[in-house]
């Protein structure tokens, strides 16, 4: 058989065959990161780390974003949702038998989500995060807590996800302070340059733009509202737990 006849490589097989590639990805399975701390941590120049980061944005499998807080700076994240199918995808082109692997039962674990607020991604990822797993011991504070959620927070969690925010309240880092979490998620660009000590937990960083910037009224931002929580609800079904 000709090279030219046979069957093509899946996407993720050529994207991940690339030791750089591979190592990018790796990486970005831990949290969103800017091209600075990619380089430092693969040990190559920037040139050829954007290079591969672009051939992995144009496969779809990494999406980049503006820092909310610094600009200049650009966040890069791994579509866990997209490699997932991807994974899938190879799988089925080597043997129609194959399957993804089914995810374990997750530990009892604890987590804690930061933003600035704490007025609507936070307090939205801690409610659908305990929507999601059962037990889990899920827990939000922000640097600067707001005097009261965001309305369209509250909205789209009771219309679309059948949870109920109402109740709560926004609360700052004091009240978390002293308490063990494995996993600590920011969610701000802003809360991450915060220093703070974590202890033991896991650290992981999610660059999500305040969806309260995206209009001036809360029915231009309802949609940007909408777009948050689907991806934190994406996000959340690829947590380590």
């Amino acid at each position: 058989m000709r090279t030219s006849d046979r069957v093509p490589i899946p996407l993720l097989m050529r994207m991940a065959a690339h030791p750089l590639r591979w190592a990018l990805m790796t990486e970005l399975a831990t949290g969103d990161q800017r091209v600075r701390e990619l380089v430092t941590a693969v040990g190559e120049p920037q040139n050829l780390v954007s290079y591969h980061l672009r051939l992995l944005r144009d496969a779809g499998l990494v999406t980049a974003r503006r820092s909310s807080f610094d600009g200049r700076d650009t966040y890069y994240h791994l579509d866990l949702a997209r490699c997932a199918t991807a994974f899938g995808d190879a799988a089925s082109a080597l043997h129609p038998a194959l399957a993804p692997a089914r995810r374990a039962a997750p530990k009892k674990r604890s987590v804690l989500f930061l933003c600035t607020g704490n007025s609507a991604r936070s307090p939205m990822a801690e409610a659908l995060l305990r929507h999601r797993v059962d037990g889990v011991r899920a827990a939000s504070a922000g640097s600067h807590p707001a005097p009261r959620l965001h309305p369209n927070a509250v909205r789209v969690l009771r219309e679309d996800y059948g949870i109920d925010l109402a109740p709560r309240r926004p609360r700052s880092l004091e009240t978390v302070a002293g308490r063990r979490f494995d996993h600590v998620i920011t969610l701000c660009d802003k809360i991450r340059e915060v220093p703070r000590d974590h202890g033991t937990a896991t650290t992981t960083h999610w660059s999500l733009p305040d969806p309260s910037a995206a209009g001036d009224t809360d029915r231009a931002t309802y949609p940007e509202f909408q777009r948050l929580a689907r991806e934190l609800d994406t996000r959340i079904a690829f947590l380590p737990l």
